[in-house]
């Protein structure tokens, strides 16, 4: 008989990573391997307990779910990613694909749909919730078209997102270059590209934008 899969669940909000684990415990397949509630901590857990799908938020704390994807697949490609997110817009979608998820699920997902979700993935097929995206979607995983740039935020390097979310979420200079593992001097100089290529210039400008665009979330 095979082994259990293994299920790594990254998730900023309590209620629904409880929700999950409800979902999947009952299931003799599936064994939950961890969780995590942060980006940092996903990184760092998944790379030590190898799971065989990691169910994935795209607004977490600290790191975005988009550099935890990117991560993950870069170091370990087999681990299987089905992204969990509130975001039903062709540009959040698209950028997942593009970053090598293997599924996308929307949060308000029926139980049943998230079963079928996670299954699929587990069991290498590509799933996207209906509706979302539809036609976008389907012609970029066919090769019939090109992730094309859509707003200002695709001027925008990887390391510049991550600065710019962690501004968002009010960190100070020196507590962005402890948590990204960079000098202060150069998170300066990132702060300074993302106002000229955002046209932005102020703290409170830089944090509006970053919630607008998904960077950061209300939740707690």
């Amino acid at each position: 008989m095979d082994s259990k899969k293994q299920i790594f669940i990254v998730e900023d909000h309590r209620l629904f990573r409880e929700g999950l684990k409800a979902m999947l415990s009952p299931n003799p397949e599936y064994e939950i391997a961890g969780e995590a509630e942060d980006g940092l901590e996903a990184v760092r857990l998944i790379r030590k307990t190898k799971p065989d799908l990691v169910l994935l938020d795209l607004s977490m704390p600290r790191v975005s779910g988009f550099s935890v994807l990117r991560e993950i697949k870069a170091a370990m490609p087999e681990v299987k990613i089905l992204v969990l997110s509130i975001h039903e817009s062709d540009e959040y979608v698209l950028q997942a694909f593009e970053a090598k998820a293997d599924g996308y699920a929307v949060k308000d997902s029926s139980r049943e749909e998230l079963r079928v979700a996670i299954r699929s993935v587990l069991y290498g097929k590509k799933y996207i919730s209906p509706g979302v995206a539809g036609s976008v979607l389907e012609g970029y995983i066919d090769g019939r078209k090109t992730l094309k740039r859509r707003s200002a935020l695709d001027t925008v390097t990887q390391r510049e997102k991550e600065v710019l979310k962690l501004l968002g979420e009010g960190h100070q200079n020196k507590e962005i270059a402890d948590l990204l593992n960079i000098s202060v001097k150069t998170v300066e100089k990132h702060r300074a590209n993302l106002m000229t290529k955002l046209d932005l210039h102020n703290a409170a400008a830089l944090t509006a934008f970053a919630f607008e665009h998904g960077l950061i979330s209300t939740k707690t």
